[in-house]
Parts: structure tokens; C-alpha cells; sequence
């Protein structure tokens, strides 16, 4: 007697073969990984400590709302929090307490997606120094966090960006100052792009529209706060046809001037136009943003930021977005299009608070075709040899009697007058 010939195992009947002669193993089965649901804490991870957490959002407890940094932020739950930060003593706390500081809100820790599982990295819009102490101020205290989440159906978390405003507190020895905290979720984009795309006319511009730019949902302006102070989240939509002009104060945080004039200057520019300025803007509502001839690009004219012997170094300071377009088509049923568009800029010296303006201006350059110089007249003309029964019968000398002559004039009198 022999054994029999075993079969050949392919890389697709392995799993099957290994579960039906298989025994117990030291790996555990893999297990289907739950998707987050609403309300639950959003898990983080220490990798140098090998620590399990939640991403924490503090809330105010009790009649002076004290500051309490427990309290974990929730799944698919945007909400905005407020607290009362209790600093004894200054000094101390500017360098040493973690929530002053903004990296304390996204280093050294990621978020997991899901339950467990693939970490995500939480990446900052702009990174400001630590706090840093000058006699009895504290600089670069953080009084506002923003976190936003984007996520995807049952892949859950897909990336986390926070934002951050700080600002100086002074106090001997101790003092308060408010804090507010920010947790906004929004739809991530499907990773195999749509054609589904947003229109703005089919074909002309519609009066009051999104003006359209590629790669982009939109084209934005500077928006103020309730304050005066520029919105760093907030952004007024250019509408096609619409002019406007905007305004607000930007303050530039203590202690950026240690920093390069070139980055300062990247920071400003980026509040006038946006985190990334717009290249080309569609020439109709309905652009395709794979057929190039249907985009116009956007033409720039920049200032001179070259640092100069008075001061640190010229920042941009206003902005005027200028587009030219005009009626293009039948006279009866004329599309609107984009002939071009011109970004302006103009720069002034650095200062600590700076008045920002961005403007819009369209300019219609349509040409109408000439009005016809008058309508045309009537031209009443008889028809053919209308005479001719009339003519016919005189030819005969049937008309030189009486009776049928005046028969004759009767009716003939009666067409000249509904002639005349």
C-alpha cells in the first residue's frame, strides 16, 4: 500500500485547505474590524509610550466654566466648547502647562481611523512657535483650537487638520483667559474622482454664480469676524457679475518677526487669496476641466516684497481680483463668458495689526451689433391689369349707353374709394 498523491495547493485554495486540516494556532483569527459609530470617543495613540487615548476636547464645569480637559471628543458630533483657563502662576505655567502650547494638541500622537487600527497623522495648517515668556506677558497662548475631520463612510477617519489662534495674556502672579475648542467633521472626497461637476451656467455665466476656477469648488475673498478680525475658516464666494469689496484686520503673533520675511509674507498672501491661489478660471459656466481651451489663466501682478533698510519687510496688503468678460452669440439669446482675469496686488510695511481689502470688479466689454437704421415701408402695389374687364367692355362701345355706364361707374367708384 502507498499514500496517496496529494494535491497541488494553489495561492486561492490555501485558506480553504489550512482551515479544513488545520489545528489551533498561536495567531489569532483576523477579525473584522468594527466601523466607528456617532458619539463614540475618537481614539488616539502615543507611540512612545505605547498608549491608548481619546482625542480630548476640553469643557467648562461649574459657575466660572473651569476648564476640564477630560472631557473626549465625540464621532461624527461637530459641537463648539468653551472653558475659563485658571493660570496661578504665570510664569510657570507660559513654558510648562501643555495646554498653552499648540503642539501639545497634535504631536507626538495620531488619530486611528477605526477601532485599533491604522493611525492617522493630524497635520496643522500652520505651526506657531511655543508659548515664550517677556516680564509679565505670556506670547503665543493658544485661545482658539480647530479641529477638522474628514471621513468616508465605513472607512471612517480619513485625515485630521487642526488650526489655532493665540494670543498674549498678562497677570501678577496668576490670571484667567477664555479658550474654545472646535470639532467640525465633513465628507471626505471619494477617492476615484466623479464627473459630476458644478455648473455655473450651460453655456453662459448666470448672473450671481460661483465663479469657476480649476481644481478648485470656488473662488474666495477675505470675510471678517464679528470682531473685524479676518476669518481664518470663513471665506466669501466670488459670484460672477457681482462687485464687492472686503476688509479686515490681521494681526501678526509677537515674536514672528525672529522669523523669515519671506514666511511672514507666504502667511499674508495666503489670507488674501486663499491657502492656494487659483490658476485658471473657466471662460463658461459649464467648463470641462479636462479641455483646456475652455479655461483662461489667470494673470498676476505682483508687488515688490524685497526686504527693504526701514523695515523688516513689505507685506502684501490688498487685492483686486479683475475679470473682463462679455456677450458672446445670437443677439436673441446671448452667453456670458470670461475674456480674462488679473490678480493685483499692492504691499506696505510690516506692521503688528494690518488693514486687509480684497475687491472684485467685472468689466463688461460687449459689443452689440449696430440697430437697423430705420423699418422698412409699405409698398402698395394693384394687382396685374386690374382694368382689364372695364377696359374690355368700353372696347366694345357697350359703354356709351346710359344705363350700363352708370352700372359700370357705380362699383368702379366704390373700389377707388377703398383704395384711397
Amino acid at each position: 500500500n502507498s499514500l496517496q498523491q496529494p494535491q497541488e495547493v494553489a495561492e486561492s485554495d490555501f485558506p480553504g485547505i489550512s482551515m479544513q486540516y488545520g489545528g489551533s494556532s498561536f495567531i489569532s483569527p483576523l477579525r473584522s474590524q468594527p466601523s466607528p459609530s456617532v458619539g463614540d470617543p475618537i481614539q488616539t495613540y502615543f507611540a512612545a509610550s505605547s498608549v491608548l487615548s481619546t482625542l480630548q476636547q476640553p469643557v467648562g464645569i461649574g459657575v466660572s466654566e473651569r476648564c476640564v480637559d477630560g472631557n473626549p471628543a465625540a464621532f461624527l458630533e461637530s459641537k463648539n466648547t468653551s472653558c475659563t483657563r485658571m493660570l496661578t502662576n504665570l510664569s510657570e505655567s507660559c513654558t510648562m502647562d501643555p495646554s498653552l502650547n499648540a503642539a501639545s494638541y497634535y504631536s507626538d500622537f495620531t488619530v486611528l481611523k477605526v477601532c485599533v487600527m491604522f493611525p492617522c497623522v493630524i497635520i496643522p495648517v500652520l505651526q506657531p512657535e511655543a508659548p515664550w515668556m517677556d516680564g509679565n506677558t505670556c506670547h503665543n497662548v493658544v485661545s482658539e483650537v480647530i479641529y477638522e475631520v474628514a471621513f468616508s463612510g465605513i472607512h471612517g477617519i480619513q485625515n485630521v487638520s487642526v488650526e489655532f489662534k493665540v494670543t498674549s495674556v498678562s497677570g501678577t502672579p496668576g490670571t484667567s483667559f477664555r479658550q474654545q475648542f472646535t470639532l467640525h467633521f465633513r465628507v471626505s472626497q471619494s477617492r476615484t474622482p466623479s464627473r459630476t461637476t458644478h455648473r455655473s451656467g450651460n453655456p453662459g455665466y448666470l448672473t450671481g454664480a460661483p465663479v469657476l476656477a480649476l481644481h478648485f469648488p470656488q473662488v474666495t475673498i477675505l470675510q471678517n469676524q464679528a470682531d473685524g478680525r479676518c476669518s481664518d475658516s470663513l471665506r466669501h464666494e466670488v459670484q460672477f457679475g457681482m462687485n464687492v469689496r472686503t476688509g479686515c484686520k490681521f494681526s501678526i503673533p509677537l515674536g514672528t518677526e525672529k522669523v523669515n520675511c519671506s514666511h511672514i509674507q507666504e502667511t499674508v498672501f495666503q489670507a488674501l487669496h486663499g491657502v492656494r491661489r487659483p490658476q485658471s478660471l473657466a471662460v463658461t459656466g459649464n467648463a470641462d476641466p479636462i479641455q483646456a481651451e475652455e479655461w483662461s489663466s489667470i494673470l498676476l501682478q505682483n508687488c515688490n516684497v524685497q526686504a527693504n533698510r526701514d523695515s523688516c519687510c513689505l507685506v502684501p496688503t490688498s487685492l483686486e481680483i479683475q475679470v473682463l468678460w462679455a456677450q458672446m452669440g445670437l443677439r436673441s439669446n446671448p452667453q456670458a463668458q470670461v475674456l480674462g482675469a488679473r490678480f493685483l496686488y499692492q504691499c506696505e510695511s510690516l506692521k503688528s495689526l494690518m488693514p486687509l481689502t480684497t475687491a472684485v470688479s467685472f468689466t463688461d466689454m460687449t459689443e452689440w451689433p449696430e440697430p437697423p437704421r430705420g423699418w422698412p415701408s409699405m409698398y402698395w402695389k394693384l394687382p396685374f391689369d386690374f382694368f382689364f374687364p372695364f377696359k374690355a367692355a368700353l372696347s366694345r362701345g357697350k359703354c356709351c349707353q346710359g344705363p350700363v355706364a352708370g352700372t359700370l361707374l357705380v362699383p368702379l367708384l366704390g373700389i377707388l374709394e377703398g383704395l384711397g
